[in-house]
């Protein structure tokens, strides 16, 4: 005979399995035409959440990041309220500039630390620019800086 109650683990699990089927949430996520957002940090691109934030509360952030064809760079000079920030760039090419590391042309394969606080500030981007953006937390404060 089965128990009438199961336990955490099995209970997380089924409930797991029933978002995953239903595409209300889960481990597996696929790309829809309606995957990208405009609602990101950054009016020229469009954002793809992967899932990670609600997968750990908030711990782990993770999307993708593309670029709105014809819109360009026009955020002032920043930092970022973190403890860990990573990009790898899919796609296309973006200029950075990172106090203390100069300005550098990150093109597909290229990756990047972004070390806590660290000041930057996107000069330009090709057209077909696309990233993955992981940060810890999910959520984090954005600061204008000189």
């Amino acid at each position: 005979m089965p128990d009438l109650f199961p336990t955490t683990g099995e209970a997380e699990r089924e409930k797991l399995k029933e978002e995953t089927a239903t595409g209300v949430g889960g481990i597996v996520s696929h790309l829809g035409t309606d995957s990208f957002k405009k609602d990101g940090l950054r009016p020229f691109f469009e954002y793809r959440p992967l899932g990670l934030k609600e997968l750990t509360g908030g711990k782990v952030g993770a999307h993708v990041i593309r670029a709105v064809p014809g819109q360009h760079p026009d955020a002032p000079r920043h930092s970022h309220a973190l403890e860990f920030q990573f990009v790898y760039v899919l796609k296309g090419w973006a200029i950075f500039e990172y106090e203390g590391y100069g300005q550098h042309k990150l093109v597909a394969g290229s990756t990047v630390y972004q070390p806590p606080g660290v000041k930057h500030k996107e000069i330009d981007h090709s057209d077909d620019l696309e990233l993955i953006e992981i940060t810890m937390p999910a959520d984090f404060e954005t600061t204008v800086v000189d």
